[in-house]
């Protein structure tokens, strides 16, 4: 059982980009085998310098920022516009999410516009609030 929770927990989930672990916990977990192997977070966990820490956390940062990149023509999807929606329209079982858009422009400040199937110019949008679409 403890198997098949721990497989479950960190299995990468394509609609939430994350795993269950990390969802919950905000990090990802350490697998026994990084006990072995040195890994960023152990070295930070043996008291890295200042300077070392920094470096390593700037890598981890464009890491993130990466992510969240997206190419013109790729399928987006945008965090619906309020985020709190009323009980009659579905309730907590509406989605979340609008679109899917198609990426038109990319800014170099991380905001994208899009086009929505009908051709309807959207944005720009900052990739904090989108999401990579899987048709």
């Amino acid at each position: 059982m403890e198997e098949a929770l721990w497989a479950y927990r960190t299995t990468y989930r394509t609609p939430t980009q994350a795993t269950p672990y990390s969802l919950a916990f905000g990090v990802e977990v350490v697998p026994p085998l990084e006990r072995q192997i040195p890994s960023l977070r152990l070295a930070i966990q043996e008291r890295l310098t200042e300077e070392e820490n920094a470096r390593l956390r700037l890598a981890e940062l464009k890491a993130l920022d990466e992510k969240r990149c997206f190419q013109v023509g790729d399928q987006v999807l945008a965090v619906r516009r309020p985020i709190i929606t009323s009980h009659k329209s579905g309730g907590k079982f509406t989605s979340k999410w609008d679109g899917p858009y198609v990426v038109q422009e990319a800014y170099s400040n991380g905001a994208y516009k899009h086009v929505d199937v009908d051709g309807l110019r959207i944005g720009p949008i900052n990739a904090k609030i989108l999401k990579r679409y899987y048709p």
